[in-house]
């Protein structure tokens, strides 16, 4: 069977074991184990930010530089992925977690988690999955290639959009009411879709936003100030930039190769779904740097949302050794990046 989505019709094949009885049978792998989860976040971030400082304090463009700004990259980019977690854990289930992660990782690189948890749901709501209501989805596939570059290129003027977002929007949102709507609704999200539109916080929302703003704020000015007063570098903010577009640009590299992103706004069910997103084999250990914290897994953790990212690798093995050969779970396994981004670009017009 081909393991390419695009060509496996969803009624060739028989149903997938559902996600009720993959609970069951995977019970014990639903636990999230906590010291992983803290020891992973906090050993990502340490390494990240240790390779941060060297990249500072080195000369601009030496080996030692580059070595280190890659190192910077990709230890940040697997500790704030940690954000997509944050999503799916329940209140209280790690305590103090979101809290940690937000000073160490999500307000120094002007990510708070507020732009992540609370509108990810809609990207796994059977209603809203692959609609203008889907924060985290577009049809990609049928976009050109000239604008699937641009994507990709353009996420490197995002930090400095951040930084005005959360330095002088957020503020002035507060000040200017009519301004309020727009900077949550349109300023305040993680997405790919142009289309989405945040909702205003309400209720258990509103502390979390009202912190994690004045948080991200007070940040955003303290870096201001201590450049403006010479306690920072001006390399730190140019460091800052080129890691954070460093972070995104893969990131972004590795979202395209989530989903076959072929849907053109039609909701589809949990099978659906399932045949859209992508598990992603290739070398492990490049898969791994590029798709952290189990997004290589992408397909089963649509299929089950709330598997924590240390067991969907078991998971996933056990079902390919189980499955029968035309399972359709079998039909979301890709080769690496490559391959996936190598199909996306085949499909895509040339112009």
């Amino acid at each position: 069977m081909s393991s390419d989505v695009s060509s496996t019709s969803a009624e060739s094949l028989q149903p997938a074991p559902s996600p009720n009885q993959l609970a069951g049978r995977f019970a014990d792998a639903f636990r999230p184990k906590r010291w992983l989860y803290w020891t992973d976040m906090l050993g990502s971030a340490a390494i990240g930010w240790t390779c941060f400082v060297i990249s500072v304090r080195a000369p601009f463009g030496t080996p030692l530089h580059v070595l280190a700004s890659v190192g910077a990259i990709f230890g940040l980019l697997r500790a704030i992925l940690f954000i997509h977690e944050l999503a799916h854990l329940k209140p209280g289930q790690i305590p103090g977690f979101e809290v940690a992660w937000n000073l160490l990782v999500g307000i120094p690189l002007v990510v708070p988690s507020l732009m992540y948890v609370g509108s990810h749901k809609d990207h796994h709501r059977r209603t809203a999955f692959g609609t203008n209501d889907d924060p985290e989805y577009a049809p990609i596939a049928h976009w050109s290639r000239p604008r699937i570059a641009s994507f990709v290129a353009t996420v490197a003027f995002v930090p400095a959009l951040l930084f005005i977002r959360w330095g002088l929007l957020g503020p002035l949102s507060r000040l200017i009411p009519a301004l309020r709507p727009i900077t949550v609704g349109k300023c305040s999200t993680l997405v790919i879709n142009s289309d989405y539109s945040r909702p205003m916080p309400k209720g258990s929302q509103l502390e979390r936003w009202n912190l994690e703003e004045a948080g991200a704020a007070v940040y955003v000015w303290l870096v201001v100030a201590g450049v403006a007063a010479g306690w920072l570098p001006l390399a730190y903010l140019a460091q800052i930039w080129l890691v954070g577009a460093g972070v995104l640009i893969v990131n972004q590299l590795r979202t395209l190769a989530a989903h076959g992103y072929e849907n053109a706004g039609v909701p589809v069910d949990t099978q659906g779904q399932l045949l859209d997103s992508i598990n992603l084999r290739g070398w492990a250990p490049v898969t791994a740097l590029v798709a952290p914290v189990g997004l290589r897994y992408h397909a089963l953790h649509h299929y089950l949302p709330s598997l924590p990212y240390h067991s969907l690798g078991r998971v996933h093995r056990q079902l390919l050794e189980e499955l029968p050969a035309d399972s359709p779970y079998r039909s979301t396994v890709r080769g690496g990046i490559l391959d996936t981004l190598q199909r996306l670009w085949h499909k895509a017009a040339p112009a």
